[in-house]
């Protein structure tokens, strides 16, 4: 990937970049030259904010906002959170801003959106954005391949920062006397299945000597009257527990620092998705040396190193799995991050994402 010069006479641009404090944005700067961009603050959410990192829709993608602040900003570049917005609102947005004259740019993270059942709305989004965008980012060959197929237009390709801070990154991993294989559901959004993965890792796992499956769940999940209850899964990870065959954790979302701690005490994550487009999970896992088992759906494999299994809206290939986790056991892939090539590797981010503004403001 080329350089370009980062020096004090660049002219500075103001992105909208929406959002702006999500850690994959934050992580598109230069980590030790001023690269002469400027990232606006993500707009403070109407009403109160109740909980830490709590989600609103960004007041950014409005054409009311754009029409009100376009003298703030040079570029506006989309990343997430259009998820609820309406594809009639989205369009309204790229005209208005076509006709200020502030480009776009769209970086295709989700060809699928994990948190739709069904990919109707999300591609009705995506027809209106990767269409009108002055330039598309995306994280892979494979993504880039779908959207020239799919849309005739072929994204530059610049992978996922780390997600994790260089002095964490560095930490030593604790010593453990178990081989522990992590299967974390969250709030079972919708691209998950866990169900036939526990199942099947809780059968693997008790013929491997010395080896433990550790569950982890949000309550909205798990407690009767939760927002997402699933009857179905809680009765089989409580009956799975009370025989021994899975350590089962039912926790909030973690903070920062104790999802670092939680990976680093894995050997394997096991990414439970049947669709999907690339993982922030498996960039953590990378930066902190926990390898990950990942499902065949979208583009992970490309992303890092990682072991395969074939795992889609098909369903679960189980003998994949089952080779997959035997693998792991047998090799103890030792996959990691190295520092200096995760900052070196952000310059670059860095030099092409500022190469990108350059070339839509010409």
């Amino acid at each position: 990937m080329a350089q370009i010069g980062l020096g004090s006479d660049a002219s500075l641009i103001r992105v909208a970049s929406v959002p702006a404090g999500h850690v994959y944005v934050q992580h598109l700067t230069h980590p030790t030259v001023d690269d002469r961009v400027r990232r606006l603050d993500d707009p403070r959410p109407a009403g109160e904010v109740t909980v830490p990192g709590q989600w609103w829709p960004p007041a950014m993608l409005s054409a009311d906002w754009v029409r009100a602040h376009h003298a703030e900003f040079d570029v506006f570049h989309v990343h997430f959170g259009f998820d609820a917005l309406d594809v009639r609102d989205l369009i309204e947005l790229v005209e208005t801003l076509r006709r200020l004259g502030r480009p776009l740019v769209y970086t295709v993270h989700d060809l699928r959106n994990p948190h739709h059942l069904l990919p109707g709305e999300h591609d009705a989004h995506l027809d209106v954005l990767i269409p009108a965008a002055d330039a598309l980012i995306t994280l892979t060959p494979g993504a880039a391949a779908a959207v020239a197929h799919r849309w005739g237009r072929r994204p530059l390709v610049l992978p996922h920062p780390h997600v994790v801070d260089p002095d964490r990154m560095q930490s030593p991993r604790p010593r453990a006397s178990k081989f522990v294989v992590g299967v974390h559901a969250k709030s079972v959004r919708a691209s998950m299945d866990p169900l036939p993965v526990v199942r099947l890792l809780a059968e693997e796992i008790a013929l491997l000597l010395d080896a433990r499956l550790q569950v982890d769940i949000h309550p909205d999940v798990y407690d009767t009257g939760g927002a997402r209850y699933d009857a179905e899964l809680v009765g089989y990870l409580r009956a799975a527990s009370a025989r021994g065959e899975i350590d089962l954790r039912v926790h909030d979302c973690f903070s920062d620092a104790e999802l670092w701690d939680y990976l680093q005490s894995l050997d394997v994550s096991v990414l439970p998705y049947r669709f999907g487009t690339h993982s922030g999970w498996l960039e953590a896992c990378y930066d902190l040396g926990t390898a990950v088992v990942a499902p065949s759906c979208g583009y992970v494999a490309e992303q890092r190193p990682c072991l395969p299994y074939r795992h889609d809206e098909s369903g679960l290939d189980s003998a994949s799995l089952r080779a997959a986790i035997r693998t792991a056991y047998d090799t103890r892939p030792q996959w990691r991050a190295r520092v200096h090539e995760r900052l070196q590797e952000r310059e670059q981010i860095a030099a092409a994402h500022r190469r990108v503004y350059d070339d839509v403001l010409q």
